[in-house]
């Protein structure tokens, strides 16, 4: 029955029930008596109470559903309202959920084709700095040291420190050529990245420990690279932002045989923050691989970042960056 007869039916069947009550007990005298103007005032109430009850009842699918609606978020995908009774209320809400499967989907396979171009363009940026800006630099390098060997006594000092400053660069642009592309990953694997990750965010300042469970199962490229991702991304924001000065990153076997990474830092914690590029570039790379992302305050203080992986996951075959 569609919407429309159902709300109609509801109206005239307790309208009907006035118009008997009417032919019944219930009769209006000329002038009308304070008896009878209670028995209607009652029984308009009566009857406006019904109305609502019966219409709450049957419009509560559709109340349901534009409830759904106002909370969709495509950022955590797999929630669907339910599909109750029959009709235009429950096709309409069919037709929602495949809507959803349809959004959520698209919504994946475009991040993992963006995902894909920003690892790529990381990659050749990478490139362009090891071997044309890191070359140059050496070569800058090499012309000064031969310069302060043949140079008179008063000049070599500055030309030393003119060396230490190029050598400074130097070591600058291999640590952002690392960054952008992690070859201890393809190299030797997830471990020793995290490991390395870890070493590199170690300052006098910050100390980042690194606890690795052994046995973890076997994961695909583009699994290993969202986790590493997501672990750098969270060393950055605590070195940067939280002013910690111990960060703990643990990586370990869950319970129903995904692998959860964990980064604990004793910052000042996140609050009500807003998601920056950063917290939203986590969640792009966690939902494109099915895992949960969750970033909050830590039990004594300090930001958790938490990526647990499922064994269900999407489609990473366009996530996979070539080498």
């Amino acid at each position: 029955m569609s919407l429309y007869w159902r709300i109609f039916l509801l109206n005239a069947s307790v309208l009907v029930v006035a118009v008997l009550l009417l032919f019944g007990p219930v009769t209006v005298s000329t002038p009308v008596l304070l008896g009878e103007a209670l028995v209607l005032v009652a029984g308009l109430v009566a009857m406006l109470l019904a109305n609502g009850f019966l219409l709450r009842v049957a419009l509560a699918p559709l109340q349901r559903l534009t409830r759904a609606m106002r909370t969709a978020d495509l950022r955590r995908p797999g929630r669907r309202p339910e599909v109750s009774g029959h009709g235009e209320i429950a096709a309409l809400t069919r037709t929602f959920n495949t809507m959803l499967d349809r959004l959520e989907a698209e919504r994946a396979a475009s991040t993992a084709r963006a995902l894909s171009a920003q690892e790529e363009e990381r990659r050749r940026i990478a490139r362009e700095l090891h071997d044309e800006v890191g070359q140059t630099l050496t070569a800058v390098l090499l012309q000064l040291r031969h310069t302060a060997d043949h140079a008179p006594v008063e000049l070599r000092s500055e030309l030393h420190q003119a060396q230490e400053t190029t050598r400074a660069g130097l070591e600058e642009i291999r640590r952002i050529a690392r960054r952008l592309r992690p070859g201890v990953l393809e190299e030797l694997g997830l471990h020793s990245a995290l490991r390395s990750l870890a070493s590199e965010f170690s300052t006098r300042a910050v100390t980042v420990r690194a606890r690795i469970e052994p046995g973890l199962p076997e994961l695909d490229e583009g699994t290993e690279l969202v986790i590493y991702r997501v672990a750098q991304e969270g060393l950055t924001n605590a070195a940067r932002h939280a002013a910690a000065t111990q960060v703990d990153l643990y990586l370990r076997r869950l319970p129903h045989g995904g692998v959860g990474l964990l980064v604990r830092d004793d910052g000042r914690g996140i609050g009500r923050t807003p998601d920056g590029a950063g917290l939203m570039g986590m969640r792009e790379r966690a939902l494109l691989i099915g895992a949960e992302l969750a970033v909050h305050d830590g039990p004594d203080g300090g930001t958790e970042v938490r990526l647990d992986t499922t064994t269900d996951r999407l489609d990473t075959t366009t996530y996979r960056p070539t080498p």
